[in-house]
Formats: C-alpha cells, structure tokens, sequence
C-alpha cells in the first residue's frame, strides 16, 4: 500500500543551509551569507535559469538575509513583482506558500480550517501556518485587494507574534527563524487615484505601518534587451529594439495620462489608457515570432501580434497611435 507524503512531513525534513549572495547574483564570492535550504523540494518556485534580476533585488536580498520587518512590493502591472521574489526564492531552494488576495478571502482561507477526513474532523493547516511552522516564504499577492479588516487580522503575525488557531484547540504556532512575510501590490496601500486598478481598497495606516516598502517599474532597457533575446530568438535585433522603443513611447505616454501634471506641453493630443508591461512585451515578440510566416501573405506580424498583445484591448485612437509608432521605429517590409 502506498503511504501519502504529507506537506508536514516533507517540510519537517528541511535542511538549514547558507548561500554566499556573490556566487549566486554577481558570480563572485562576497562572504555576505544567505540562508535557504540545502535541498529543493515540491514548494519550491520553478528555477528559470535564463531569468535577468531586475535592480531591486538588492532590496530583496537585504530583506532575505536576516529576519526583518514584512515585505511590501509595489509597482506597475507585469513589472515582475512576484517573479522578482520567486527567483530569487527558487536559487536558495525556499518554500514559498503564495495566495492571491480578492476582496471575499478570509483569514481560514490564510491559516487553516476543519475538514472531514474518513469520517472525523482534521484542522487543515492553511498556507500561512505551514510557512510560520515550518520556515518558508508566505507571499500575499495583490494584498492593495484585500479587506482592510481582513487584512488587520496579520497584525500580530507582522509583527512577529505566534499565530493562534482557535478551531484547533487554540494552538499557537511561533514564528520559525526562517518565516518571511511578502507582499506584491500595484499600488502602495494609499488607494489607486487614477482609477486603472479596479477593486484596490485603501489599507489601515496601522497595518501599512508594520511594512519594509520597496517600490519597483519597468527593466531598464538593456535588461528588456537581454529578456526579448531570450524570449524571442529568431527575430532580428532590430525588430527587439523596435519592440522596446514602441513599450517605452507608450510607457510615457501612459505615466503622462495618469498624472497630468507631469505631462508634456506637446503631448496633450496622446493620451492613452493602456500600458506596456514587460510582460505585455514579452507576449508581443513571442507572438510576432510565430506570426512570422504571414509575411508570406504580406501581413505584417508585428501589426498582427500587437493587436491581440495590447492592441485590441484599447481605444480607436490609442490603436491608431500605435500603428504611428510602428511606422516610425519598424522596417517598412514588417508592418
């Protein structure tokens, strides 16, 4: 008969280990430690090992390297908030329990609840217990989603407090050395002023309070570069640096819209409602790749990718735009 392995008893086998952050991110040895795990194990993130760090991870190294205050990432959709934490998770073999926060989740959904086994009634461990329990990563995404009195229920876990479970006898897990707290948002807590990020609610000052907040974009170009290069081979250079022109113009355009008091005098005629994530950009060059052949047809396949990238999820006037710009930065023969 076949014995199940529990989550329990493979976290319980977790070997502490200490990583050199110069070997893993800068290929040379700094003597600054990092603890992980000396294996990797089934919550581990997938290690993806062509991913190109994007210039917070320093935060995010300082802030793993030593138990701290929770972990706020804010920034833009499809920077690679999440991803950005998971990689760097996945090179040191941690645990990492992810949830996505909605409006309607509640604190069981986070720390456990009864359930019916065989008959009998078992506490199931919620995500957040197994990572205080065990020492992983507990990772909130989208928490700027979360109610505020949900929300408020962390207080004493962010703040290093035992998590106490009433339904199961009123057990009290303290925190592993190894717990760490995270959390991705597009917005910083304060509400979403430009309207763009539907369901954002404004957190409690209190419970923002108890946050280590790091803000981060867009990759700097010369990472966009190397990511497209990855992502999309067979398009010729020139295409890939087009690609990131366009994003950028548009990336502009966008912080222009959203805050026009920033906006440029001569910019008052492009106001766009859409952005380029670097995951919008990655899904434009993939597509383009295969669209390749309908150059054939003498479609143009960047024109063609775009539209079910970005393009078709915007206005009239902002598809317009994009074409423009697509003229402007493509070889005639592409579009």
């Amino acid at each position: 008969m076949e014995i199940a392995i529990t989550p329990e008893a493979v976290l319980r086998g977790l070997e502490p280990a200490a990583f050199d952050c110069g070997d893993l991110f800068g290929g040379r040895a700094t003597g600054r430690r990092l603890w992980g795990y000396a294996r990797s194990n089934p919550f581990c993130p997938r290690l993806d090992p062509l991913y190109h760090f994007h210039d917070s991870v320093d935060d995010i190294l300082a802030w793993f390297s030593a138990p701290s205050d929770p972990l706020y990432l804010f920034g833009p959709t499809g920077c690679g908030k999440t991803s950005l934490i998971k990689q760097v998770a996945a090179r040191i073999n941690y645990p990492v329990f992810d949830v996505t926060a909605h409006s309607r989740l509640e604190f069981p959904d986070l720390a456990g609840h009864l359930t019916v086994n065989e008959g009998s009634l078992r506490y199931q461990y919620g995500p957040l217990a197994l990572a205080l329990r065990y020492g992983g990563l507990f990772l909130l995404n989208e928490i700027d989603l979360l109610d505020p009195a949900t929300a408020a229920g962390l207080n004493g876990v962010l703040d290093g407090e035992p998590l106490c479970l009433p339904e199961n006898q009123g057990e009290l897990i303290p925190p592993h050395l190894n717990f760490r707290f995270a959390a991705t948002a597009n917005t910083n807590g304060a509400a979403d002023p430009t309207g763009l990020y539907q369901g954002v609610l404004r957190q409690n000052l209190a419970f923002m309070d108890r946050f280590w907040l790091v803000e981060t974009g867009y990759p700097e170009t010369v990472a966009e570069s190397l990511i497209l290069e990855r992502a999309a081979p067979e398009l010729p250079e020139t295409i890939r640096t087009a690609m990131i022109k366009v994003a950028n113009e548009i990336r502009a355009l966008f912080t222009a819209s959203t805050a026009p008091d920033q906006a440029p005098a001569n910019s008052a005629a492009e106001v766009v409602e859409v952005t380029f994530s670097t995951r919008t950009l990655l899904r434009w060059a993939d597509l383009t790749q295969r669209f390749l052949p309908l150059l054939q047809k003498k479609v143009s396949p960047v024109q063609y990718a775009l539209d079910r990238a970005l393009g078709f999820r915007a206005s009239p006037e902002t598809r317009r735009l994009l074409r423009e710009k697509l003229k402007r930065h493509f070889p005639r023969n592409f579009v």
